[in-house]
């Protein structure tokens, strides 16, 4: 079997094996990076923490339900999302952060460290899990890492989505009571996401057709703000940049981290800069690059002040672009879907911060900080591949929404499309460039 049709599941078993690890805890923000595992290997997990998940199909955790610690902020997409799967997984625990907003980029461990610690120590102590001893070591098998410390019950710690902090501020507390085994990889977590979006045909397609409209002269200098896992800024290297550099930035270390290691990988390290910076304040010199992108990073942050910066950092004459995902426009499953589970479905995630964009106000925003030219482009996206990262995190929020009775009729006509070599969904963004006005 090779590395790139490796089922997470065997991965996992095979990390399992090579740590001897009988059973062990797990936590994760990410239950489809687990699921199918729990499903193949329920003896295997002791315990499982899915902490602040923003899509959860509860199906993959039915035969663990009573080892199973939902947490939750009170506020925002996961309350629902934890609170529709514990009606379904009967006997799990279920825990509310009492006043804390959990958005899929949410820093929770920074955020809610001794709470958090509390409850997954207090939930997991009662499941027995593997005892592992020793010093602490660093390894990857199955294309996973995994870095080990402290002694005790193991406890698989998966990737968050894209919270900056990940589980580092939370370590020193669990490894007292745990051995703590972190992992990372590009198949695990917001990495494996992002990865996965960037090997679709269409995506591919709308960022060059970004980087086409702001067409760089060849040496031109492009900042890249958000780049998360890097996916983006290895396919443009040497290609539609043409011998340009790319400063790559992004507000997570941990995303930075795995994309410096994936450029090394594939052999281009040098051809792209990883600095730590926030969109909201960039850390460059006024008029420093020829020009710039974002692509879905502003629904994040406050969407005004990061495009007054994009602004500020590219010289006169230079060229920003924009994606950002369009909640103001429906979805769409190439599915016979029957038209009550059409309903749900067709709405995307309402998943926005409080001061984000991801509507059309986005060509509007561009206009008034100070961006001339304005070229806008609505677009659609398709993704095909329901094996991969990005069909199961999309998948998850759906089947959450769906009642018994509308899982299988879901099912048969996901079938139906793939028998048909017609299976795939559609996922609305609004793209736009505007250039810095020549004084």
């Amino acid at each position: 079997m090779t590395d790139t049709i490796m089922g997470l599941d065997v991965r996992l078993l095979a990390l399992w094996d090579h740590l001897g690890l009988a059973s062990a805890h797990v936590a994760t923000q990410v239950p489809g990076d687990l699921a199918a595992f729990a499903r193949a290997h329920p003896g295997r997990i002791a315990g499982a923490a899915l902490c602040v998940p923003v899509r959860l199909d509860p199906a993959g955790f039915t035969d663990i339900a009573t080892r199973v610690l939902l947490i939750a902020g009170e506020l925002g997409l996961t309350n629902a999302v934890t609170a529709r799967a514990a009606e379904r997984l009967p006997g799990c625990g279920r825990v509310v952060l009492e006043g804390y907003d959990a958005p899929g980029w949410a820093d929770v461990v920074a955020d809610r460290t001794g709470e958090l610690v509390g409850l997954m120590t207090g939930f997991l102590s009662r499941h027995e899990a593997t005892v592992l001893s020793g010093p602490a070591r660093t390894g990857s098998h199955a294309g996973i890492s995994y870095r080990i410390q402290g002694s005790g019950p193991a406890l698989v710690l998966f990737p968050f989505f894209l919270a900056p902090s990940q589980w580092d501020p939370g370590i020193e507390a669990l490894s007292r009571h745990f051995t703590v085994i972190v992992l990372g990889g590009r198949h695990l977590g917001g990495v494996a996401a992002l990865e996965d979006r960037a090997r679709s045909d269409s995506y591919r397609r709308l960022v060059r057709t970004l980087l086409e409209t702001i067409a760089p002269a060849p040496g031109a200098s492009i900042l890249d703000v958000g780049c998360g896992s890097g996916a983006l800024d290895r396919m443009l290297a040497g290609s539609v940049t043409r011998d340009c550099t790319i400063t790559a930035t992004d507000l997570n270390p941990f995303l930075l981290r795995e994309a410096a290691a994936l450029a090394e990988e594939e052999g281009i390290g040098t051809a792209i800069r990883f600095q730590v910076a926030n969109a909201e304040a960039l850390p460059f010199p006024d008029a420093h690059f020829d020009h710039a992108f974002t692509i879905t990073v502003i629904e994040e942050c406050d969407a005004d002040r990061a495009l007054a910066e994009l602004h500020r950092v590219v010289r006169p004459g230079g060229r920003v672009g924009v994606i950002v995902r369009a909640i103001d426009l429906p979805q769409w499953w190439h599915l016979d879907l029957p038209e009550t589970i059409r309903r749900k479905v067709d709405i995307p995630p309402q998943s926005v911060g409080a001061r984000g964009v991801a509507d059309a106000s986005l060509y509007r925003r561009i206009g008034r900080a100070g961006f001339t030219d304005v070229r806008c482009f609505p677009s659609l996206v398709t993704f095909d591949a329901p094996d991969g990262p990005i069909w199961r995190y999309r998948e998850d929020h759906v089947l959450s929404l769906l009642t018994p009775e509308e899982r299988p009729l879901w099912q048969a006509a996901v079938e139906q499309a793939r028998a048909e070599s017609l299976l795939f969904m559609a996922n609305p963004l609004h793209a736009v460039v505007g250039t810095k006005a020549i004084a």
